[in-house]
């Protein structure tokens, strides 16, 4: 299948605008129902068109940010094959289901329901070595099965790329709309571009660009280390027409605190226009 080509678009031209109207219709009618236990206000995809770039500290990020702006807030782990998000909020045990057959996402200790894969797994340190549908069928079943309760907002910590997993995100979940995350490095407008695109013909807002790993800054002088290059964030989200929400720096002092599951207790700086673009969609 070509890339950028949606299921059932016979080429990548016609995904991208003859067909981009029905590729939407079949997008909304594949959409799959929550549970009665579960009232999400908006729910956020975080994603990145390729992996690496921080996608996940970005999620973890942003559900930090909101939860102690005062919003209820719970995040989905969809990086099936690569979850780390328990284990940046210090989450430990298994999910359990309930005499219904829905289950129970984890919570952090600040009262942030969670989902993963790595909750289900007698050893999280196992691989997951499924394929596509498969992996589609569970980050469905976050959605349909999970008890998230009353949310203000829940965070979907997307896999990476443009396959079948975030089509399938895309499709039977009602996305609100997503936060695209990058990094400096030159290619970086050709990966904004693939996940706009892809968003684009699935009929989902993008709310804006996130570059992460966008400087160091000097432990002595202060001064800021454009490590992996000048940035180009600012040109490719003004081609596209959208808003850069933040430009995240390096820190050591942050991958500590996930390392350690401390991750909510450190201060989410650099991501003000993202909250407050999120707090507009209420």
């Amino acid at each position: 299948m070509a890339e950028n080509q949606c299921s059932g678009c016979p080429s990548a031209s016609s995904c991208s605008e003859q067909n981009k109207e029905n590729c939407s219709k079949n997008a909304q009618s594949m959409l799959e129902p929550a549970n009665k236990y579960s009232k999400i206000k908006k729910v956020i995809g975080v994603v990145s068109g390729k992996g690496g770039v921080g996608k996940s500290f970005v999620t973890a990020s942003l559900t930090a940010a909101m939860k102690k702006a005062g919003y209820q807030v719970g995040i989905m782990d969809a990086d099936i094959t690569g979850p780390s998000i328990p284990k940046m909020f210090g989450v430990h045990g298994e999910a359990y289901g309930s005499e219904e057959g829905m289950i129970l996402p984890v919570q952090t200790k600040e009262g942030i329901p969670t989902m993963s894969i790595s909750l289900l797994m007698e050893n999280p340190e196992d691989p997951v070595i499924w394929r596509g549908p498969v992996i589609g069928g569970a980050v469905k079943q976050f959605w349909t099965d999970v008890v998230w309760g009353e949310l203000d907002y829940l965070f979907i910590d997307m896999p990476p790329g443009t396959g079948d997993v975030p089509l399938t995100v895309f499709q039977s979940i009602p996305v609100d709309g997503i936060i695209v995350v990058t990094s400096p490095q030159e290619l970086v407008q050709m990966i904004v571009k693939k996940a706009f695109r892809m968003a684009s013909v699935m009929d989902i807002p993008v709310l804006g660009v996130v570059e992460n790993f966008s400087y160091l800054r000097c432990p002595d002088c202060g001064r800021q280390i454009s490590l992996f290059g000048e940035s180009h964030i600012d040109e490719a989200a003004a081609e596209l027409s959208i808003p850069v929400l933040g430009k995240v720096p390096l820190d050591p002092q942050m991958a500590k605190a996930a390392d350690a599951g401390e991750f909510y207790e450190k201060e989410h700086l650099h991501l003000e226009a993202a909250v407050e673009v999120l707090k507009g969609l209420l």
